[in-house]
């Protein structure tokens, strides 16, 4: 069995995305290099040595069976993945990710390839304050001096910054400090699907509607005038009594909770389906719930057309369900995007489904995954 070695790198990144960019890396770099054990703060930090952004910077330790050369061809491929072009031309340029080997344990390395300490890191205060906040008292295998004395010596006089950003070593790292997302969307649309596949693979306590057990909901669909505000105010006070029993309930052994549903969307289906007077009724005695009621940390919202609404409601069979019309589906898809841009500060992101289909094809799951994780990570924490 070959030895572990403590492996230190700093990434930057000053292209595009940059947050992502670095979490992408650490992802990839968890995945394929080894066990990431620590992760820096992010800072933000002017260019050194050239014109250019800004660039964001961390620090990582962690645990590598690979060799040294085996290493740097591993990093070499995460960057190039990453949509790192190598510029044959001298000095410093823009790049997506950046990724050095900083220390390979105490060993010193120098070859055609390879320079193990790396040969800049007592120059560059970008790399060392946030090796510092993770290997304070590493000891620099040829300089004898520990991070935090280089550090203190060292002479780089750019700007430096730390940022409320923070990384993770893996998805489900991530996801459990979502805290609590909502999967919403219209009728037919998969939040069901999506909320049960999160909380299963990522060990989340899943909350979902319970809409099979309304009495009024068959019958609504046949005589939507005579059931509409008798199905709203049960679906209410059914939601409310739920919504706040399981978000108010901690499972200790569960890293975050996702719900296929948000309260709110009693408001927005309330609002299509009752009469004007019924509505203004109705929303008094909503307000007063709403604010009781935990609000998501993250509000995803899936839209899908009509036409595939309409598609999946057939193939789903439910027999009360295939009356639906479009102008019904139309006019919940409006209201939900009403909702969204009513309330800005809330961390809402759409995600336009199209042609996806997140059931049978694990490409698009994860690509739905990665948009929620993207978002995540954008969020200070």
């Amino acid at each position: 069995m070959k030895e572990s070695k403590t492996v230190y790198l700093s990434l930057g990144s000053n292209v595009g995305e940059k947050v992502n960019n670095l979490q992408d890396a650490i992802f990839l770099i968890h995945k394929k290099i080894g066990d990431v054990a620590k992760i820096s703060p992010v800072y933000q930090s002017s260019a050194w040595g050239f014109e250019s952004d800004d660039f964001l910077n961390i620090c990582l330790t962690l645990f590598t069976t690979l060799h040294p050369e085996n290493l740097l061809d591993q990093v070499l491929e995460i960057e190039k993945n990453l949509g790192r072009v190598r510029n044959e031309q001298a000095g410093y340029h823009a790049r997506t990710i950046d990724i050095d080997i900083l220390y390979y344990d105490t060993e010193i390395i120098k070859n055609n390839h390879l320079e193990i300490p790396h040969p800049a890191i007592a120059q560059r205060k970008f790399v060392l304050k946030p090796l510092a906040d993770i290997a304070p008292q590493f000891y620099h295998p040829r300089l004898n001096k520990d991070t935090r004395n280089l550090l203190q010596e060292c002479k780089d006089q750019g700007a430096l910054e730390k940022t409320s950003y923070r990384l993770f070593r893996d998805r489900a790292s991530l996801f459990s400090q979502t805290n609590f997302i909502a999967i919403e969307g219209n009728i037919g649309a998969g939040k069901t699907t999506l909320a049960n596949k999160i909380a299963t693979e990522y060990n989340g306590k899943l909350v979902l509607e319970r809409f099979a057990d309304n009495p009024f909901l068959p019958k609504f669909y046949e005589d939507q005038s005579r059931y509409a505000f008798p199905l709203e105010m049960s679906f209410l006070a059914d939601r409310y009594q739920q919504f706040t029993d399981d978000t108010s309930q901690y499972d200790l052994f569960k890293n975050f909770m996702v719900s296929d549903y948000d309260i709110y969307k009693s408001l927005i289906f309330a609002q299509v389906t009752l009469q004007k007077e019924e509505f203004k009724l109705y929303r008094k005695l909503f307000n007063l719930m709403y604010k009781e009621v935990k609000k998501p940390r993250i509000y995803v919202y899936l839209y899908q057309t009509t036409e595939r609404l309409l598609e999946n409601i057939k193939k789903r069979g439910r027999s009360y369900e295939q009356n639906i019309s479009d102008d019904y589906l139309m006019s919940i898809n409006q209201g939900y995007f009403d909702f969204i841009k009513s309330y800005p500060e809330q961390n809402n992101l759409i995600i336009e489904l199209g042609d996806l289909d997140f059931v049978k094809n694990r490409e698009d799951y994860d690509f739905i995954i990665d948009k929620i994780l993207k978002f995540a990570v954008q969020l200070p924490f």
